[in-house]
């Protein structure tokens, strides 16, 4: 679509009137806006299934569309699948398909970048902003060249949650964990959950297990080596724990379709749940959902280790990226991401800024869990940004789904996932 210019599109873009519905399941402004960008967002905000941040974005969209009548945002929503989403979506730009606009998922920033599908948004962020980034952040969105090829506008980290009037005291190691998860089972409710279905949480989560022993999923060259040598007794430890967890009854077998974080903040709203593995974003979520009574029974701490030494957390998140070749979509993704989310959004969901200037400039971050998120991320490991990432990611998630399922055994499985990652490391 060729865009017109500026001030032609302002003066044949419609007035917006307070009354109109700018927000629909597929658009954001009138639907005959002269300009459109095309963003596919995740259903974690403006389509979230939790009213209070729906809404809240739906205020914070209505007002950045008011400000540019010109523009249409045409949105679509991808699934909870987010590895088979994001290689589809790769697939779509590299055909020349895909969105001008989208939510990328910081495990997969690598793998767009080596596609060469990203394009620059540098008129939108200052120096002075990119600076500001966290430095693992700052790597991952600006290039050689300090193009900024994506914004990524949250971190997050994963914390253990439990019911403290069923769980007291917070497991320190792994055998506190399955003691604490059998207590509970004990009292009637259940024990540890974990994501244990297919997909990018439950092998995310379940790293946090791997790195706590100072295990490696690829060397200086981006090759996997999680299978081989010290990290192979590594890995196979701590798919031991979750085995075990399940096995004992400490966790209940049903972690094994668990693929969304929202089924925490549903057992943990029916009195179901003591103890899961959680993001820290659900904190705010559980305070919105339960009573003020229940919530007070729930508490954040560190994911348990093998010992009270060893501990490890990954730090994830999601980036918006501009797939346009067109600058002034571009531009318009940079700022959706500065304008909607960089800030506002953090602020509205409790989702940690990658940028430092923004813990002081929003209340939301002066309650007492965020010294807890704080600490812990001083434990913090990120993705590796390699592109066989996500096939690293997709061979743990179906070795998980084996041995939990006792389908296989852990040996065999690893012997699988490693053999599979190497060959899709040899087409690359």
């Amino acid at each position: 679509m060729k865009l017109l210019p500026l001030a032609a599109a302002m003066a044949l873009a419609p007035t917006l009137s307070p009354a109109q519905d700018l927000v629909t399941r597929t658009r954001v402004g009138l639907p005959d806006a002269p300009n459109v960008l095309t963003f596919r967002l995740t259903s974690y905000d403006l389509y979230s299934s939790d009213p209070a941040t729906r809404e809240g974005f739906e205020a914070l969209f209505s007002d950045f569309i008011r400000a540019r009548p010109a523009w249409r945002i045409e949105t679509q929503l991808q699934t909870g699948n987010i590895g088979q989403e994001q290689a589809r979506m790769l697939q779509q730009a590299q055909a020349g398909r895909g969105p001008d606009c989208a939510m990328v998922d910081s495990s997969q920033l690598a793998t767009f970048r080596d596609a060469d599908v990203l394009r620059p948004m540098n008129a939108v962020f200052s120096d002075a902003e990119v600076a500001d980034l966290f430095p693992y952040v700052r790597d991952a969105v600006v290039n050689e060249a300090g193009d900024v090829l994506a914004w990524w506008w949250f971190t997050d980290l994963r914390v253990l949650y439990r019911d403290t009037s069923v769980v007291p005291d917070a497991p320190q190691t792994w055998e506190e964990a399955r003691a604490a998860g059998l207590t509970a089972v004990e009292a009637g409710r259940e024990g540890l959950l974990f994501n244990g279905g297919r997909w990018e949480g439950t092998a995310f989560d379940w790293l946090a297990n791997f790195w706590a022993q100072g295990g490696t999923l690829v060397n200086a060259e981006g090759a996997p080596v999680f299978d081989q040598g010290d990290n192979r007794e590594k890995f196979l430890a701590a798919v031991a724990y979750v085995q075990d967890l399940v096995d004992s009854g400490a966790s209940p077998e049903r972690v094994t379709s668990i693929t969304d974080y929202d089924a925490f903040n549903a057992a943990a709203a029916a009195g179901t749940a003591s103890m899961f593995v959680g993001g820290n974003w659900q904190y705010g979520q559980l305070r919105t959902t339960l009573a003020p009574e229940d919530f007070a029974n729930w508490a954040v701490s560190e994911l348990p280790g093998p010992t009270v030494d060893q501990r490890a957390t990954g730090t994830g998140g999601w980036a918006i990226a501009a797939m346009t070749d067109d600058p002034a979509k571009a531009a318009l993704c940079g700022q959706i991401a500065k304008e909607i989310y960089a800030g506002p959004g953090n602020a509205l969901q409790g989702l940690l800024p990658t940028s430092t200037a923004l813990y002081d400039q929003y209340d939301a971050y002066d309650g007492p869990e965020f010294e807890l998120f704080a600490q812990a991320l001083q434990n913090g490991v990120a993705r590796p940004g390699a592109a066989i990432y996500p096939e690293i990611s997709n061979q743990i998630q179906i070795l998980l789904g084996d041995v939990l399922s006792g389908a296989a055994t852990p040996e065999a499985a690893l012997d699988a996932a490693g053999d599979a990652a190497r060959a899709a490391y040899a087409r690359q």
